[in-house]
């Protein structure tokens, strides 16, 4: 059971730390994938669905360190290696990303339980995952003017209205980073741009609710449920630096259709799954 289990948290673990950066719904492959290979770390069923639920909360916390650690030079405002003028950018790129977080989490806070009961469900998530492809296509095809290419150019205003398009992330099978790029290229942002302010926008949104849902679950654990997350987390982690990285080198030279198209696809498997109850 042990090597099964480590198995099949190394797999979500690969699966979190590619969707979570892609805009493709890391919850709609994690409904897939755990119908697939339902974790039983723990013999009482209501212990373990509280394991799982915090298992896919631990294994975001690896992908969000994926970010830090690519990111800290530039995320960080005491680097010695800033002169003052670029410590206040930098400062002033975190304002930005606190500004566009605030919508997502006062909607978080006040109605996390009710849209997980309501829409944490395959056909909702179906739906979600064929809708924003839909979308993407769209948009590409219309080929949106770009207006901000730096994050100099992108105003406390414009996050704001990004933090807008984040919300709709709480619906799951929106992709959180799917709606604030879907949004950001509306606003006129470029694609690498907005793709890379969807990866900072991810650090207090996902710590927040990963906080959230660990301080509400808050079950005690055993050596062999430690093992599982720390490895879980680990792979995450890891899978999550190369995401990213070729997620940028790819959008530089490319538009998002193609992840349009994926979505759609992933959401009629999420409906067929249903349909045929292995979900």
């Amino acid at each position: 059971m042990f090597i099964i289990e480590i198995i099949k948290a190394i797999i979500l673990g690969i699966v979190q730390g590619i969707t979570e950066w892609l805009p493709i719904s890391s919850t709609g492959h994690m409904i897939i994938i755990d119908s697939l290979l339902s974790m039983k770390v723990y013999a009482d069923e209501v212990i373990n669905k509280e394991f799982v639920d915090m298992f896919f909360v631990v294994i975001q916390l690896g992908s969000i360190l994926a970010v830090l650690f690519l990111y800290f030079n530039k995320l960080n405002p005491f680097s010695k290696n800033k002169d003052e003028k670029e410590k206040v950018r930098t400062i002033r790129l975190w304002i930005k990303v606190l500004i566009a977080s605030i919508p997502a989490g006062i909607v978080g806070i006040l109605f996390d339980d009710y849209i997980d009961t309501l829409l944490y469900k395959p056909i909702p998530v179906a739906i979600a995952l064929i809708v924003y492809g839909i979308a993407f296509i769209i948009i590409e095809m219309k080929k949106p003017q770009v207006k901000i290419e730096t994050m100099g150019k992108l105003t406390f205003k414009t996050a704001a209205f990004i933090g807008m398009f984040q919300m709709l992330a709480l619906i799951p099978g929106t992709s959180r980073s799917g709606s604030t790029i879907l949004g950001s290229l509306l606003l006129g942002v470029s694609r690498p741009l907005a793709t890379e302010f969807s990866f900072f926008l991810s650090i207090p949104v996902m710590f927040g609710a990963s906080l959230l849902k660990l301080i509400k679950l808050g079950i005690s654990l055993d050596m062999f449920g430690i093992s599982v997350l720390l490895i879980g987390m680990i792979t995450a982690f890891i899978v999550s630096i190369f995401a990213i990285k070729e997620l940028m080198k790819y959008i530089r030279k490319n538009d998002f259709k193609i992840f349009g198209y994926y979505r759609i696809i992933v959401g009629i498997v999420v409906i067929l799954f249903s349909i045929f109850k292995v979900i």
